[in-house]
Parts: C-alpha cells; structure tokens; sequence
C-alpha cells in the first residue's frame, strides 16, 4: 500500500473511530477534524467531506482486508479445502482484529453515493468471490458434497462476519480457539469429504 501523509492517515483514523462510536449520519465533518487534529480547512485539503472519507476508509479497509487473504493463501496449495480453510482463518482473524474497520465494511456501504457504492460493490464482489472460487473448485473435485454450494458460502460468509458484532479479545475464547473452530464448522457446512486411495491396502 501507498504511503499516506501523517495527516491523511490521522484523518484516516478520526472519521474511522467517529462511524464506528456514532453512524455515518451522525457523525460531524468539524469532530472528525477536531479528532485528527487539524481545522475544517487543512482537512478539506486531503478530502471533500464524509462521502469521500467514507469511501477512503471502505477501500482501504477492503485493501487490508485482501492483503491478509492472500498471505494466507501463498501458505497453502491448490486444494480446495486448503483454499477455503485460509479464507475462513483469514476473514475470522480481520473481523476480530479489526472491529472497527469490519463494522464500518459491514454497515456503511449503504451511505455511498451512487458512483462510489458501485465502484465499493464491485470490490466487494472479489471478496465473495475468494470463497466462491475455493468452494465451486471443492464441489468440481468431488470433495465438497454440499447440494446447495451458493447457500453454504452465504452461510460461512455470515459466520465468519458476525464475529464483529460479538467477538472481544478478553474473552473466555481465544482468537486461535474461535479460528480452529470456524475453518472446522466451515468444512462441515460444505460438507467436505476427502478423497482416499485404497490401492496399495494388504
């Protein structure tokens, strides 16, 4: 990623922390300011307003979010549990990492305008997509059993993203625990079965 000005970034994380306590609606332009530590005026000089932070911050979020995805896929090969297993440990870990920017990915979209929302939604898109791929390939391959492939990502996909809502670090849960236990109930719900050789057997 491109590195930012210290005021772009501070900026970055005030509206960040104001959506997150308030709501885009009731978050104000002069409190975002005030928060990052500048006046209306050197704000306006990185970004028009609310929409254009909205949509900073959606885009960066969304960039932090796909960098953690294919770090955890460079790990793994081309087996489509593999795949899924990486995706799954992968979104677990940002949504609980990262609740502020996961509510703000989760909840705020709605308040794009029209042209910044379709340019969000087609970025979205390739997010989905990181699970489609990796459960269409273990349906093709045999390994996946699930009658019903486009229901189970939809399923996996709002396991993985209400861990926003509910997921503290200090609770009885461990991060490590709720991952283990994610990929597992995601492999369930595809209803993985892997394929064994049984040549060779004496």
């Amino acid at each position: 990623m491109p590195v930012r000005p210290s005021g772009q970034d501070a900026l970055l994380e005030a509206a960040r922390q104001e959506f997150s306590e308030r709501g885009f609606g009731s978050a104000s332009i002069r409190d975002i300011a005030q928060r990052a530590g500048m006046s209306l005026s050197a704000m306006y000089h990185y970004y028009s307003g609310k929409q254009e932070l909205l949509h900073a911050i959606l885009d960066e979020g969304l960039d932090t979010y796909f960098a953690a995805c294919a770090e955890a896929l460079a790990k793994v090969g081309d087996e489509p549990a593999d795949r899924l297993s990486a995706v799954v440990a992968a979104t677990t870990r940002f949504r609980a990492e990262h609740l502020a920017r996961s509510n703000i990915l989760l909840s705020e979209e709605r308040n794009l305008d029209p042209e910044r929302l379709a340019r969000y939604s087609s970025r979205h898109a390739e997010a989905t997509n990181l699970f489609r791929h990796a459960i269409e390939a273990g349906v093709a391959a045999g390994v996946f059993l699930t009658p019903y492939p486009d229901e189970a990502r939809r399923a996996v996909i709002a396991m993985c993203n209400a861990v926003a809502q509910w997921f503290r670090p200090d609770g009885e849960l461990s991060l490590d625990a709720l991952v283990d236990r994610h990929v597992a109930i995601a492999l369930t719900i595809v209803e993985y079965r892997p394929q064994r050789s049984w040549s060779g057997r004496g």
